[in-house]
This record gives C-alpha cells, sequence and structure tokens, in this order.
C-alpha cells in the first residue's frame, strides 16, 4: 500500500536532517558534556615562528573561550579583511571547539564541511558524530569554524527571506532556453548580487578561498598547533590542498575527502557533476526498481525516461503547493539532487517522485528546502550567498560560447535526463567584482603526505576529481571507497575510517591507491 501525501511529508520531516546534503550540514547526536572541572578552557600559547611583523598582532591573539550549546566552547578570531594589504580593515572569524574526550588532546584538527558556504561552527554544534569519528573525538580538540563570509563570522548578506523565496523557487515567465528566458534569469542574478554589494559591508572582494585559507593558518596559530591537522570534506578539500600550497611546511596530517579538482574550469566541473548526478541517479533507479513502493516500472532506462516525462510535466504546468509556491522543474530538480547525496536518503527521493507523479508536490519541496537551508519559511545561515561570493570570486567567467555548446552538447549525451535543467546563463557574469582565482594544478612541493578519500560513484564530487588531486598533490595518497553517496569517511566502512584514523591520530600513512569496499 502507498503511503498517502500526508503520510510521505510526515516521515520525510522525521528524517530530513539526517540526509546528507552538499553541504554536510546533518543533524546527529550532540557530544556528551564534558564536565566543566575536567578540562581547562584555554587554549596553548600562540605560534608566531615566522610570522612578519605586520601580522603578529592577528598571530599573537590569546583566545577567550566561553561555554556554549552542550560541552563545547566558542570564541571568536580577528583576520585581516585583505591579507595582502592588513590595513584595509578586519573581520571576524566565529569558532567552536569539542574538548578531546580524553582530557590530554594531541592537538587541534580544524575542520570544513564544503560548500563553500556551510557552517563549519554549524556542523560540529549539530552534527559532531556524523563529522568525526570517536577515535578523533576522543584525543582531537575537533575544531570548527565559520569561514569569512559565511553564518556566524563576518557575512554576506543579500536578501531577505521573500527575496530568497522568489529568487531561488518563482517560475520564470519565459520559456526555458529562449534568449527572454536567459534575459530574465540574468535579471534575478544581477538583482542577487546588487542586494549582496549592498548588504555586505564591502567584504565581497575578499571572500577567497585563497584568503580563507590564510585565515586558517591563524587558526592554525592561535590554537597553538606548530603544524596543521585538517579534515576537510568536499569545497574544504580545495580549501585544504590551497592551504598546503601557500605553507607547505606548515602541513601536519591533511585528509581531504570528495575532493574538488583545482585545476578544471567552472563549465568543466558543471558538465561533470552533471554527469555525476545522473550516474547516482541511474544507481538509485536500479535498486527503486527492486521495491514493490517503486513508482517507475520497467527497465533503468524506463524509468530513466519517465522521470525526463514527469520533469518535462512539471516544466510545462508546475504543481502548486500549500504555501503558495509551485514546484516547477529545476526545484524537483533540486530535490532529487539533495537525496541523492546518501544513498539512505533514497527512500526518500521515492516519496517525493511518487507524491509529484500523483500531482503533490509537500515531499519535493521538503528535500529542496533542506537543500537551500530553509526552515518553516525562513532561510537558516546564509549558504547561498556565500556560495555564490566564493564561486564568482575563484572561478574566473572565460567560456566562449563554443565551450558552453560543446558543454552542453557532451552533457546532453552522457546524462540525458537532467541536461535540459542543468545548465542556465552564468549567475558569476554579473557579479560586481571581477574573479582574482586562478585555476590549476595544486602540487604543494615539500608538504608532508597528504590524504584524498574519493567514493566511485560521488554524484558532488565525481571519484576522477579525487583521482587528479592526488595525483597532482607531490606527497598525495589516494583511498578509494567504492560505494555510492558524497564522500567516504564515517560512511560505514571500516576500511576507510581506519585508514583515516590511524593517519591523523598517530601519522600512519595508507598505502597509496587503498581501495575499501
Amino acid at each position: 500500500m502507498k503511503a498517502s501525501p500526508r503520510r510521505r511529508a510526515h516521515r520525510v520531516v522525521a528524517v530530513v536532517a539526517a540526509i546528507a546534503a552538499a553541504s554536510l550540514a546533518l543533524s546527529g547526536c550532540l557530544y556528551a558534556m564534558i564536565p566543566e572541572e575536567a578540562v581547562s578552557t584555554s587554549s596553548p600559547a600562540p605560534d608566531t615562528a615566522g610570522v612578519p611583523e605586520e601580522l603578529l598582532p592577528y598571530y599573537e591573539q590569546e583566545l577567550d573561550w566561553t561555554a556554549c550549546d552542550e560541552g563545547l566552547d566558542c570564541t571568536t578570531v580577528t583576520a585581516p579583511l585583505d591579507w595582502a594589504d592588513p590595513s584595509k580593515g578586519e573581520l571576524e572569524l566565529s569558532v567552536i571547539r569539542s574538548r578531546a574526550a580524553g582530557g590530554d588532546p594531541i592537538g587541534s584538527l580544524i575542520t570544513n564541511p564544503g560548500g563553500p558556504g556551510v557552517s563549519g561552527v554549524g556542523l560540529i554544534r549539530d552534527s559532531l558524530t556524523f563529522a568525526v569519528g570517536e577515535p578523533l573525538r576522543e584525543q582531537f580538540d575537533v575544531i570548527g569554524f565559520d569561514p569569512r563570509g559565511v553564518g556566524e563570522s563576518t557575512a554576506v548578506t543579500c536578501f531577505d527571506d521573500a527575496d530568497m523565496d522568489a529568487y531561488l523557487y518563482e517560475i520564470p515567465e519565459n520559456e526555458r532556453g529562449t534568449d527572454a528566458w536567459s534575459d530574465e534569469l540574468l535579471e534575478r542574478h544581477a538583482a542577487f548580487a546588487e542586494a549582496c554589494d549592498a548588504n555586505s559591508d564591502g567584504i565581497l572582494p575578499y571572500i577567497t578561498t585563497t584568503n580563507s585559507a590564510r585565515d586558517i593558518d591563524l587558526l592554525r596559530a592561535v590554537l597553538g598547533d606548530s603544524a596543521l591537522n585538517y579534515l576537510g570534506y568536499s569545497y574544504g578539500t580545495f580549501l585544504g590542498a590551497t592551504y598546503a600550497e601557500l605553507y607547505p611546511d606548515k602541513v601536519g596530517r591533511l585528509v581531504l575527502d570528495g575532493a574538488v579538482d583545482p585545476a578544471i574550469s567552472g563549465v568543466e566541473m558543471n558538465v561533470t557533476q552533471g554527469i555525476g548526478f545522473e550516474s547516482a541517479l541511474r544507481a538509485y533507479m536500479a535498486d527503486c526498481l527492486e521495491s514493490s513502493e517503486c513508482p517507475f516500472r520497467g527497465s533503468v532506462d524506463d524509468a530513466m525516461a519517465d522521470l525526463g516525462a514527469l520533469l518535462a510535466s512539471v516544466d510545462r504546468d508546475p504543481l502548486p503547493a500549500a504555501d503558495g509556491r509551485e514546484l516547477g522543474a529545476d526545484s524537483l530538480l533540486t530535490a532529487i539532487v539533495a537525496a541523492l547525496y546518501s544513498q539512505e536518503s533514497w527512500e526518500y527521493l521515492t516519496l517525493a517522485l511518487d507524491g509529484a507523479l500523483q500531482g503533490d508536490p509537500e515531499t519535493a519541496f521538503l528535500l529542496a528546502d533542506f537543500y537551500n537551508n530553509r526552515e518553516n519559511g525562513s532561510y537558516v545561515g546564509n549558504q547561498t550567498e556565500a556560495f555564490r561570493a566564493y564561486n564568482c570570486m575563484d572561478y574566473p567567467v572565460d567560456a566562449t560560447e563554443a565551450d558552453i555548446a560543446a558543454a552542453k552538447e557532451h552533457l546532453a549525451a552522457e546524462a540525458p535526463t537532467v541536461a535540459p535543467y542543468w545548465f542556465g546563463p552564468d549567475s558569476c557574469e554579473v557579479w560586481p567584482y571581477p574573479p582574482t582565482g586562478e585555476r590549476g594544478e595544486i602540487t604543494a612541493e615539500g608538504a608532508a603526505p597528504i590524504v584524498v578519500v574519493g567514493t566511485t560513484n560521488d554524484p558532488a564530487t565525481p571519484y576522477e576529481w579525487s583521482v587528479a588531486l592526488a595525483e597532482q598533490l607531490s606527497s598525495g595518497v589516494l583511498i578509494t571507497r567504492q560505494g555510492e553517496g558524497h564522500t567516504g569517511y564515517n560512511k560505514g566502512s571500516d576500511c576507510v575510517d581506519d585508514a583515516v584514523e590511524r593517519y591523523l591520530l598517530d601519522g600512519t600513512v595508507p598505502e597509496d591507491g587503498l581501495t575499501c569496499g
């Protein structure tokens, strides 16, 4: 018997916080409280060795930790707005700490959940056990931080909730693929960019991965560590690799899980991700068809064709929701993407697609809202704003019309289900500041071994990117997790977990090419 729409919505609400979205901003069990009298809230003396005189005021900061939430400590760190010219001003970085459960930490482990734009403070505060396994929590002070422009740090600010709803969910007036449609979307992107510039107090030109990597070195130093121990997921791998390139002599033990290839262009990234999600969608369909609750029938190809017809149908005739929004193809694809980040979410994708086939968009909207950090009509954090700010400053807008046409043709051949809804006008064309990032290989010559983890059918950061980064890094070591979903550590593979934890805890470097089922 199929679940009713009301039951479907109830079931998804109950589990939606457990869905592994791109952000990795998942809920999980809060870390057990450590008695305040057991561990000091102080930090070791800052590491200022070799720091230029003009940066000493930042590197000499002594942290003032205060208890926050259950068993956690919080503080803020002041960083230069522009590391190339510290006279331009300052910004604040929000930092959270889960003290080593064993009471005698071997050092700090700085984490980043990706995005760009996901709150690292939120990851540790709400999802500590998801982010970091128990052996690491036992021996490290686990550190989360909101990168510049993100969350509780000095943040990019753009739209209010109503304007963000219109920006993310409103159905375009013009037909998809026409010049009028492209112009309409570019106008929306321009309005968003103008609001970001007007409301962000001049920080937009300095929201870059290079500046954020320099912030990490500041955090390392004020935490009292002479070398960086780091666990970065997804975009956090690009951030960690950038750090290694800037500070190879400060690399301690770095794990980069679900890697981004720093050498590819924005257009190449877009196409590869589209193919990755198509591959994950086909894996989902194969699994779905084995269930009596699957709303599709026939072969995987038959089911994918039917899903393509559903996307085309809601693109022509969007489905109205109770809150007044309409579910079109873009929002339905967002819901699909959200669920494909974790194999554990596939059953909820089935509920969403079954609902949409019956004219009920509520479950699909729950998934799309989760992806967009929307809760009860309000947006939690500023993930969309920060994502756009980082990408527009990091990626040069240099694709020609011929490049884009070739990319669309390639995507249509390799990912025919998602391709019609994957490409739109480049929002960074109307960003108010020119990009300062350059795409290229990262080698980090002279760095200690850096472990890269790749999952074979990862849709968001396809496996080939992890292979590429491990090959580029002069000291790269690759671990392969065979499976579905985004990232590999703490996802149920004892083989991966043991290798990562031995490396981080005692420096045992895994065998390069280790493959885990």
